[in-house]
């Protein structure tokens, strides 16, 4: 008798979970007005650049030398573009540091530096939202970046550190 006690329990709690189960909501469930109304990304779109990309792009100044490389992108909470980090170059790669230049400072070139005749504008500044890509071209995102200023000048702007 005390089995078929401990059995009857025993398969009542079974059976009890199983319905708890059935009636418990999720604290989100997306509905299908969610998904419709949102605005889906298929392709990236002419302006548009992907970060890795930027990632490794070589620094010109003005007279064509080479000051540097992006090694960072920083971004605000809204995803803002706030400042592109250029490890500013040491000699023989010895004493590199990272420098943060505001993003508005920076231009951009699609061409490639051997020919796109740096210090003439076929750029595009960091601070505009559109990028007017050359027509001949078919990159999506520019060849290397420009920043008014020399390599002397850069090395000497204050160091920029990450926090950890």
């Amino acid at each position: 008798m005390r089995s078929s006690f401990i059995l009857a329990i025993g398969t009542a709690s079974l059976m009890s979970s199983v319905a708890f189960a059935q009636t418990v909501e999720p604290k989100f469930a997306p509905t299908a007005t969610n998904v419709t109304t949102t605005k889906w990304m298929t392709e990236e779109a002419t302006g548009q650049w992907r970060a890795s990309k930027m990632i490794g792009l070589n620094v010109y100044n003005s007279v064509s030398e080479k000051i540097g490389t992006i090694s960072e992108l920083i971004v605000d909470q809204s995803g803002k573009l706030e400042a592109v980090v250029v490890g500013a170059r040491g000699f023989l790669g010895i004493g590199e540091r990272d420098v943060a230049v505001p993003y508005s400072q920076i231009e951009w070139s699609y061409q490639p530096a051997a020919s796109s005749g740096i210090g003439i504008p076929s750029t595009t500044t960091g601070a505009a939202s559109t990028a007017s890509q050359n027509s001949e071209n078919t990159r999506s995102y520019p060849d290397h970046a420009l920043l008014n200023m020399s390599a002397d000048q850069l090395k000497a702007a204050p160091a920029f550190k990450f926090s950890r």
